[in-house]
């Protein structure tokens, strides 16, 4: 199977764009609904399965809750989406997105969900106020790759 570069940009503006169209062109304060019950949804989930990380992320500095869909497409992986860091010290709330870009052998879709802690206030300001960069590191369900996944504020919801 060939996969072209016009076939290529196609998926990644897709999957960049999905975020957005999970959201659809409605108001900020329903888009900011849509990602509060997300968040609710996630770490209910998470409580449910593992007790005792309720009392990690209470007694934390804040946290972060993320939704993120992927494409991996032969050589190459994008993906996107949203969440909402916490700050649990004054209970202010900040909206985010992220996307990622990669290479690596592989194909698939992956839709997964992230929980991020921070343990002090300091970290929690450097990833809300600069976004964070990360990168090089292993997709264990395409066996092999590298990624580049970038995390910032949401321009629209904030």
């Amino acid at each position: 199977m060939r996969i072209t570069a016009k076939t290529t940009f196609i998926i990644m503006v897709f999957v960049l764009t999905s975020g957005c169209a999970i959201m659809g062109s409605k108001p900020a304060k329903d888009k900011r609904a849509i990602v509060m019950d997300m968040k609710e949804k996630v770490l209910q989930e998470l409580y449910k399965s593992r007790p005792d990380t309720r009392a990690l992320i209470a007694k934390s500095a804040g946290y972060g809750v993320f939704a993120n869909a992927n494409v991996k497409v032969v050589i190459a992986s994008f993906g996107g989406g949203y969440g909402v860091i916490k700050n649990n010290k004054t209970g202010h709330s900040t909206y985010m997105r992220v996307g990622e870009l990669g290479a690596g052998v592989g194909l698939g879709i992956k839709d997964f969900r992230a929980v991020i802690i921070f343990h002090n206030q300091k970290t929690l300001h450097q990833f809300v106020n600069h976004g964070w960069n990360f990168g090089g590191h292993v997709d264990a369900a395409a066996k092999a790759g590298n990624k580049g996944t970038r995390y910032w504020k949401d321009t629209e919801l904030n």
